[in-house]
């Protein structure tokens, strides 16, 4: 299992990037597939993610500008919109058992892309 993430970058407020994560080893059919941030100083926490059906999941802070999608099952990209100074942090996808799970199948984390929103 093998995950690699891409797109991060530096953009103001207001502004858009578009993160892919090109996936091996991996089935959408068996596998969520989740998108996560580490903000500097803080936990990792979950923002997007999609479930094996199909359904997608929002954390509250990024519902509604943040848009999680596939391609041929071989990429999983998120779309963020309006971003905010907040959104600063290193982004990472992972395949995971459920929504909701925090352990990456694959036993660990890849390196991640880099988030800044400058104000």
């Amino acid at each position: 299992v093998q995950l690699v993430e891409s797109g991060g970058g530096l953009v103001q407020a207001g502004g858009s990037l578009r993160l892919s994560c090109v996936v091996s080893g991996v089935s959408f059919d068996d596998w969520a597939v989740g998108w996560f941030r580490q903000a500097p100083g803080k936990e990792r926490e979950g923002v997007s993610c999609r479930a094996s059906d199909g359904r997608q999941y929002y954390a509250d802070s990024v519902t509604g500008r943040f848009t999680i999608s596939i391609d041929n099952a071989k990429k999983v990209y998120l779309q963020m919109n309006s971003l905010k100074p907040e959104d600063t942090g290193v982004y990472y996808c992972a395949a995971i058992l459920l929504c909701g799970s925090t352990y990456p199948v694959s036993g660990s984390w890849g390196q991640g892309t880099q988030v800044t929103v400058s104000s």
